[in-house]
């Protein structure tokens, strides 16, 4: 099934997964596929069951207020830009000797 965003009009994708809980079996949200392929990760959109609106028969209309934008770098489809904040500091790191 599509998903169509209500606030903008805009198809977020093929709903590629369902998400329960396990031992209650309550439905948490859908996934959207945000990249190449059906993998779950980074890139996939999950959408909370309070955001879905109407399930029809061939789509699924759901309300999310900022929808991702995705904007193309360096070839590849990224959800946002890198960010500008420096990496962590690991200065108080163990050694691999110490394990052995």
């Amino acid at each position: 099934m599509e998903a169509v965003n209500l606030s903008d009009g805009k198809r977020l994708g093929k709903v590629c997964d369902i998400v329960f809980t396990y031992p209650e079996g309550k439905v948490q949200g859908i996934v959207v596929p945000g990249g190449k392929g059906f993998r779950f990760g980074k890139a996939d959109l999950f959408i909370d069951l309070k955001c879905v609106k109407k399930i029809g028969v061939d789509v699924v209309l759901v309300d999310i207020k900022a929808a991702p934008k995705s904007e193309k770098k360096r070839g590849r489809w990224e959800d946002a830009p890198p960010p500008s904040s420096p990496p962590p500091d690991y200065g108080n790191r163990r050694d691999y000797g110490e394990y052995e």
